[in-house]
């Protein structure tokens, strides 16, 4: 099974507002980034999708470590996930994209790992500069 890095970061000019995520795939020394976003969202919103997003572009099966800064993530994934599960998500915000992460995440061994962000580490800092591009981009239409 081949081990990916998957680097993702997510912005929200208004938290709501027009938002953009980042993200970094990595497999040995190749990387592939992608970015997108929507007019109107929330900053928790933008990072899951960075990861979703991630997820979907894997042609297979793989390893994946998923760095990022957000704690609802992180959290979300390797703690908190399995009782909203669970709970049918009552109660927890964002249940879209979370069962679209359940449906992304499935082909593969997921660990999540935190990042403090705006720290100086060079991949939360690039994803961070796509993410806000994005966001810029939606704001000015």
């Amino acid at each position: 099974m081949k081990h990916i890095t998957l680097f993702s970061d997510g912005s929200a000019l208004g938290n709501p507002g027009p938002g953009g995520y980042g993200t970094i795939l990595r497999f040995g020394d190749k990387e592939r980034e992608l970015s997108g976003g929507e007019p109107h969202t929330t900053n928790n919103r933008m990072e899951l999708r960075g990861v979703i997003e991630g997820l979907k572009a894997l042609k297979e099966p793989c390893d994946v470590e998923i760095v990022s800064d957000s704690s609802y993530v992180v959290k979300g994934i390797n703690e908190w996930l399995q009782n909203w599960i669970k709970r049918d998500f009552a109660k927890v915000k964002n249940p879209d994209l979370w069962r679209d992460y359940i449906v992304a995440s499935a082909p593969h061994r997921i660990k999540a790992t935190w990042v403090r962000g705006h720290d100086g580490h060079p991949e939360n800092e690039r994803c961070d500069t796509l993410a806000r591009g994005v966001a810029e981009k939606m704001k000015r239409g």
